[in-house]
């Protein structure tokens, strides 16, 4: 009995995410975008450490606000809670979006914010851009009671 307490698991285990994602939205070259390989990143870091759960999607066709305003329907429709767009025809999707999505945060990066629910971030900085959206997925985390 103490061999069988000692044996290893035999399988790996897997790692148990949170009911929650942050979802990148990018122009049609994905995460192997210059401005979204950074971003992408950070998310992906920030998602080990707090088990949020991260995805990307591209932005298929005319690169375009208008066109880019149907991919940002479909992810603040879905289970997202924070939108970061990279990219201006997806920043500018997102800021003709975001009141329409009172609900979802909206991050733009090297865009403005437009309103309450959209936070700009400037990518001149990397290691700011990384703090900023470590932040806003680790902010998707549900807060613990103080008593548990």
């Amino acid at each position: 009995m103490l061999t069988w307490a000692l044996w290893p698991d035999p399988e790996p285990r897997q790692r148990e995410y949170l009911d929650a994602t942050a979802c990148l939205l990018t122009d049609e070259r994905g995460i192997a975008g210059e401005q979204a390989r950074p971003v992408w990143a950070a998310m992906q870091d920030a998602s080990v450490s707090s088990l949020v759960k991260v995805q990307f999607l591209e932005v298929m066709g005319p690169q375009t606000a208008d066109n880019a305003r149907t991919f940002v329907a479909s992810l603040a429709g879905g289970k997202c809670g924070v939108v970061i767009a990279v990219g201006k025809p997806q920043i500018d999707a997102v800021t003709a979006a975001a009141k329409t999505y009172p609900n979802v945060r909206f991050v733009t990066v090297g865009g403005s914010a437009t309103a309450a629910n959209v936070t700009a971030v400037d990518d001149a900085d990397a290691g700011a851009l990384r703090a900023e959206i470590t932040k806003q997925v680790t902010a998707l985390v549900p807060a613990v009671p103080a008593d548990s």
